[in-house]
């Protein structure tokens, strides 16, 4: 199964990202992300197996011990890639937490032997995929107040024709 680990977006920060995205979406072409679909990977994991997702299950336990709610704060638009196949997204500040939960879980999925993605950690809650943004100005854009994180979720990622479906399969809370 493709699966991954991210943190969940609070209520109100995810329906402020809904709302953004639906603004974006006015004025930028490209295939927008689901609004159920919004979350902050903290680690890719690509294809396990249910030995491996027992794993992350262990991992994401140990990694989230004693650490308490994660801050959330927006941080601008940017993108990956150019042209049509560029991904839109919306930028998370680095807070101490943040990067000490990236930090623990990437160990903690080391220390069992499972691959994942070991690119930097560029925390981003993707809007968009084959984006397309105009140059200029967006217009007035609202960006999500800042809110805390407090539930870290091991996600399968089944891929169909119109998009991929994320299906929870552990969660901790923080």
């Amino acid at each position: 199964m493709r699966a991954f680990v991210a943190l969940e977006l609070p209520e109100a920060f995810a329906d402020e990202v809904a709302a953004l995205s639906r603004r974006l979406a006015a004025t930028c072409e490209g295939r927008f992300v689901p609004d159920e679909n919004h979350h902050l990977t903290l680690a890719f994991l690509g294809e396990v197996d249910e030995a491996g997702a027992r794993r992350a299950m262990d991992a994401l336990d140990a990694a989230c011990a004693g650490v308490g709610p994660v801050e959330l704060t927006a941080d601008g638009l940017g993108t990956f890639g150019r042209g049509r196949a560029a991904t839109l997204w919306l930028g998370i500040r680095r807070s101490e937490g943040l990067a000490l939960l990236a930090r623990r879980l990437r160990e903690e999925l080391a220390a069992r032997d499972l691959a994942f993605d070991e690119k930097d950690f560029l925390p981003h809650v993707t809007l968009a995929r084959r984006a397309r943004v105009p140059r200029g100005e967006l217009g007035d854009l609202a960006f999500p107040l800042p809110d805390e994180a407090r539930r870290v979720t091991l996600f399968r990622s089944v891929l169909e024709p119109d998009g991929a479906r994320y299906k929870p399969l552990y969660t901790v809370t923080l």
